[in-house]
C-alpha cells in the first residue's frame, strides 16, 4: 500500500545522505548555570549523532536575555562565523530555540544553514515515524515548523526540500503565497487525516475498556528502555536500540501480574528535555494513552548523567498531556550498568523498584509492586453466577483477580478482585461489595 505521507517526510531538516559537521551553541539564561547549559549540549550532541550528523565543534555564552536579532549577539555571532571557517562547519544548531527571524538573521550573516533543538528532533522523528499516523502527525509537526520560516530565496536549508511541502523557496512573494497556501491545505488534509485515525482509536480504546482490563503505560525519557522492559515482560518484538526515539509507535500486549490478573501494558513514546511543543501537540493522540491510563509505569535510566532531571522532565510533559494525576510507579531501570545509582534513585523516591530489563533482575519485585498498586485501586465483590452462565465464570477470571469460589445450589459463588469497569458490566451478578 502506498504511503500519502512519505513524500514529505523524505525531505527532513538535516541532510542524511553526507555526515554533515555541525557546530553546536548554548546560551546560558537566567535561571541556569553552565553545567545545566553544558548537560544540555551533551543531549543535543547525542540528538544530532542520532540524526546522522557530527558534532565537530561548541560555542557557550551567558546572557541577561536573548538578542532578539541573532540570539547571542552581533559579536558572538561573528565569532561564530570564524569558528564555523575553522572547522569547515555545514550547519549551526542551537539549543535554545530560534525565532524564523534569528534564523533568517543567522543564516545571512553565517553564510550556513541554522537550525535549532527543535529541528533536530523533528528530523529524528521523521527517520523513525513508521505507521501511517506516527508520519501523519510528524510531518504537521515539520509543516507548522517550516510555515512560519517561508522566505523569499534565503532559507538554504528549506530550499533543498522536496515532496510537494512548498519545497523550492525564491522567486518572490507570489512563490511564497503559493508555497504557503501549499502548506496550510496539507496542514488541514493531515489535521482531519488524525482526527478520523483518533476515532479510529478511540473505538479500539473503548473495546479494551469493554474487557475490564486494566490499563498501564510506560512512560519515561528516551532510551531508558521502555521498549525492552515490555519485551521482556511480553515478547512484544518492538525495536529496542541504544539510540533515542528508536520507536515512536504506541504498542500494547497482555501482561499477567503474580495474581494472575491480567493487564494491558502499553510503550509510549519517550520524553526528552524541552520536547518542542508543537510536537507534543501533534502527537497528543499517541500520547493520550498516558492521560486515560489506570496507572503509570515510570521508567528511570539509573545510568544517565542526570537521572533526576530526567524524572522532571518527564513530569513536565505528562502535566502538559493531563497525565500529572495517573499514579505512578518508578522504576529505575539498567541496574546491572549502574547498580549503585539505582540504589540512591530507589532510596530517595518512595516505593520505587530497580530492575534490569535485559538481565531480568529485580523483575518479580517490579510486577509484585505493580500488581500491589493495582489492588489498590480495585474493589473485592462477592458475585454468584448461575451454572448456564460458563461465559461470565470465564470473563471473572480473565478480568480479574478470584480470591474464593464455592459452587452452591444456585450457582458459583465467587469473591473476586476486578476493576470498577469489571464490576458495573458485571453488575447483574454482584451479591456485594466487600468492605
Amino acid at each position: 500500500m502506498s504511503n500519502p505521507y512519505g513524500e514529505a517526510l523524505g525531505a527532513t531538516l538535516i541532510d542524511r545522505t553526507v555526515r554533515e559537521r555541525i557546530v553546536i551553541v548554548g546560551v546560558t539564561l537566567p535561571g541556569s548555570d553552565d553545567e545545566d547549559t553544558d548537560e544540555s549540549l551533551d543531549e543535543l550532541e547525542l540528538l544530532i549523532d542520532t540524526a546522522g550528523a557530527d558534532v565537530v565543534a561548541r560555542m557557550v555564552q551567558r546572557r541577561d536575555a536573548p538578542d532578539h536579532t541573532w540570539y547571542i549577539g552581533k559579536g558572538k555571532a561573528e565569532e561564530l562565523k570564524q569558528l564555523c571557517l575553522a572547522v569547515d562547519a555545514d550547519t549551526v544548531v542551537f539549543d535554545n530555540e530560534l525565532s524564523p527571524g534569528q534564523q533568517y538573521q543567522l543564516e545571512k550573516l553565517l553564510g550556513r544553514t541554522a537550525i535549532d533543538r527543535t529541528a533536530v528532533i523533528l528530523d529524528i522523528f521523521a527517520q523513525n515515524a513508521h505507521t501511517l499516523e506516527g508520519k501523519a502527525q510528524v510531518e504537521l509537526a515539520l509543516l507548522r515548523y517550516r510555515l512560519p520560516r517561508l522566505r523569499r530565496g534565503t532559507d538554504r536549508k528549506l530550499a533543498q526540500q522536496r515532496g510537494g511541502v512548498g519545497a523550492r523557496f525564491g522567486g518572490g512573494e507570489t512563490k511564497i503565497e503559493v508555497d504557503r497556501r501549499r502548506i496550510m491545505r496539507r496542514v488541514t488534509k493531515l489535521e482531519r487525516d488524525l482526527r478520523e485515525l483518533a476515532e479510529t482509536r478511540e473505538l479500539q480504546r473503548k473495546q479494551r475498556s469493554r474487557s475490564g482490563l486494566a490499563n498501564v503505560a510506560i512512560v519515561g525519557y528516551t532510551n531508558a528502555g521502555k521498549s525492552t522492559l515490555l519485551n521482556h515482560l511480553t515478547d512484544a518484538g518492538v525495536l529496542a536500540e541504544d539510540r533515542l526515539f528508536a520507536t515512536l509507535d504506541p504498542t500494547t500486549r497482555r501482561l499477567s501480574l503474580p495474581g494472575g490478573e491480567p493487564v494491558l501494558l502499553t510503550d509510549t513514546v519517550g520524553f526528552v528535555r524541552n520536547l518542542p511543543h508543537g510536537l507534543v501537540e501533534a502527537f497528543k493522540g499517541t500520547l493520550e494513552v498516558a492521560a486515560r491510563a489506570d496507572h503509570l509505569v515510570h521508567v528511570v535510566d539509573a545510568s544517565a548523567h542526570d537521572p533526576e532531571g530526567q524524572i522532571q522532565a518527564v513530569r513536565a510533559v505528562l502535566r502538559e498531556i493531563d497525565a500529572a494525576d495517573v499514579p505512578e510507579l518508578l522504576v529505575v531501570n539498567k541496574l546491572d550498568l549502574a547498580p549503585d545509582a539505582a540504589k540512591e534513585i530507589v532510596a530517595e523516591h518512595e516505593d520505587a523498584v530497580a530492575v534490569s530489563a535485559v538481565t531480568g533482575e529485580g523483575i518479580d519485585d517490579f510486577l509484585r509492586a505493580l500488581a500491589d498498586r493495582l489492588r489498590s485501586v480495585s474493589a473485592l465483590v462477592d458475585l454468584v453466577v448461575p451454572y448456564d452462565r460458563g461465559d461470565v465464570l470465564a470473563a471473572v477470571h480473565r478480568e480479574g483477580e478470584v480470591v474464593a469460589s464455592a459452587e452452591e445450589a444456585d450457582g458459583w459463588h465467587l469473591r473476586a478482585r476486578l476493576s470498577s469497569a469489571s464490576a458495573g458490566r458485571l453488575a447483574e451478578f454482584v451479591v456485594e461489595a466487600v468492605r
